[in-house]
């Protein structure tokens, strides 16, 4: 089964396929289009990018309900939507088939997971299934496992380090902090029990982690003179 979350962002409504059940887009704007099958011209109709929904700031959310989009709810998920994209020129920049590509595409098919779960009102997260629809304790702890892993394959700096060793690393940095800020946009959209603040808080680490190790031998703000 396929997941499809209505939300939303950016102007386009987005729809995440994460798995386990189908939620409808709501409100979209019918494209009628011809196409032509042998001799005969059928009319098509499919769903267009734009819906119009969101023209008076407010946008739909999983499970039903609207709020306005610079609210609590689209701030976090809105933020987590960067920080993915930003991984995706990480992996861009590492390559197809490597290592980094690798480790982060589970990752990215997480934070559909963690929007799903930051795109449905408090009263509805009873109908999200755990590590489908919404975090759970296990993906926090693969999350920890990569950075013990990881940090045995190269001595981690001990202080703060100047970003830009090379390109991967200085977007791993500037995919760190946009996840610091969706972990602070999440602390008020999902309060435990909920895993989204730990599943944020130890992707940061990891990030952090994986950049260092990217770069290899990091410079230490105290070595700039």
């Amino acid at each position: 089964m396929v997941l499809t979350l209505p939300f939303e962002h950016h102007g386009l409504r987005e729809r995440a396929r994460v798995g386990v059940v189908e939620s409808d887009v709501t409100g979209v704007v019918p494209v009628s289009h011809r196409v032509i099958v042998g001799t005969k011209v059928m009319d098509m109709t499919r769903p267009s990018v734009y819906t119009r929904d969101g023209d008076d700031g407010t946008t739909g959310l999983f499970y039903g309900g609207r709020v306005p989009k610079d609210s609590v709810l689209p701030r976090a998920y809105g933020t987590v939507d960067e920080a993915q994209s930003i991984l995706g020129v990480v992996r861009a920049e590492a390559g197809h088939g490597s290592e980094v590509e690798a480790m982060l595409i589970p990752i990215m098919r997480d934070l559909w997971v963690l929007m799903a779960e930051l795109a449905t009102l408090p009263e509805n997260r009873s109908k999200l299934t755990p590590g489908a629809s919404c975090v759970e304790a296990s993906m926090v702890t693969r999350l920890e496992n990569m950075i013990d892993e990881l940090d045995t394959r190269f001595e981690p700096p001990t202080e703060f380090v100047v970003p830009g060793g090379n390109k991967v690393s200085a977007w791993l940095d500037v995919a760190r902090t946009v996840v610091r800020r969706a972990e602070r946009h999440s602390i008020a959209a999902a309060p435990a029990p909920s895993q989204a603040v730990p599943y944020l808080n130890r992707l940061s680490d990891l990030l952090w982690t994986m950049a260092r190790w990217n770069e290899g031998e990091s410079l230490p703000v105290r070595g700039v003179s």
